[in-house]
């Protein structure tokens, strides 16, 4: 159940940061407009009076933090063990712990359009090292647990592509949405995860959890086919909820374009509107001026 719980808690945080990071991203586009947009990879909380503009990069580093330790001290046993697939999590929460701490420390400094590229390779690190790790996991992954890694691997892969391709053409719409994109399929697919392979009643018909022994080390959560048809039938449907994960992505952000799209007309024809009303009156009393004269 921990294994769960931690699956959910880590996608749920990626699903909200990646909506957070779309709309906000989609909202800057649309306002500067291609010629001047830039990209971003945090956003301040834009609330008067608020006070908590870079809520979303101490969430991160409290978020990080938190899972280092929870990891280290093997939750939910909370006690110190040194467990090689344990530190291999901390690890990939430790990068990104720096890119949110030197992201937080380059803007409180005001030098961000200094190291702007900075931040970028450390966003970078983040995805590669995430990537480097899954793949060379200590821990494995083999049978259907093993193809949800793999296809969690080509998720990676494409936010390790788009945070590059951000970092080098900074003015890149399609890159930024990209990554937002693949953020929110990440965190979904971390939440599909856990209810397929760590709760039973989802795990496919012909396959059991087991308590699978790799390298002297147990693995709670592993799932066993009895039949090469039942795992095949189990990896087919690993694909299918990949796809419609995949398209459930794009609606949402389809859905967020038109209707920031759709506010942003709106509020650029009132703008229009008022401009037009102030012109006319200015005119009106010029006018007004001159037979007076």
């Amino acid at each position: 159940m921990s294994l769960f719980v931690a699956h959910t808690v880590q996608g749920s945080a990626l699903v909200l940061l990646g909506i957070w990071h779309i709309i906000n991203t989609i909202r800057s586009y649309l306002v500067k407009g291609p010629a001047n947009f830039t990209v971003r990879f945090w956003y301040q909380v834009n609330i008067p009076q608020c006070g908590l503009k870079h809520l979303e990069l101490v969430s991160i580093l409290t978020f990080s933090i938190l899972a280092i330790l929870m990891q280290v001290l093997d939750f939910p046993h909370f006690h110190y063990a040194f467990k090689l697939d344990n530190f291999e999590h901390a690890t990939m929460f430790i990068h990104l712990a720096l890119f949110a701490g030197f992201s937080l420390s380059i803007e409180l400094t005001g030098s961000l359009d200094l190291f702007s590229g900075f931040v970028g390779i450390l966003a970078s690190s983040v995805f590669s090292q995430e990537l480097f790790l899954l793949h060379f996991h200590s821990t494995d992954h083999v049978g259907l647990e093993g193809h949800y890694h793999w296809l969690l691997q080509v998720i990676v892969l494409v936010s390790l592509v788009s945070v590059l391709a951000a970092t080098f053409f900074p003015n890149s719409f399609n890159a930024a949405l990209v990554l937002s994109i693949s953020i929110i399929f990440q965190g979904f697919w971390f939440i599909n995860m856990g209810f397929m392979l760590y709760i039973p009643d989802f795990v496919p018909e012909g396959c059991v959890m087991n308590l699978a022994k790799a390298r002297g080390n147990q693995i709670p959560g592993a799932v066993t086919c009895g039949s090469k048809e039942a795992e095949f039938r189990a990896r087919g449907l690993a694909n299918l909820q990949f796809s419609w994960i995949l398209s459930a992505n794009l609606i949402l952000a389809g859905i967020i374009c038109l209707k920031l799209a759709r506010k942003c007309n709106i509020r650029n024809r009132l703008e229009y509107e008022r401009i037009q009303s102030k012109g006319a009156d200015i005119a009106m009393t010029n006018e007004g001026f001159k037979q007076a004269r």
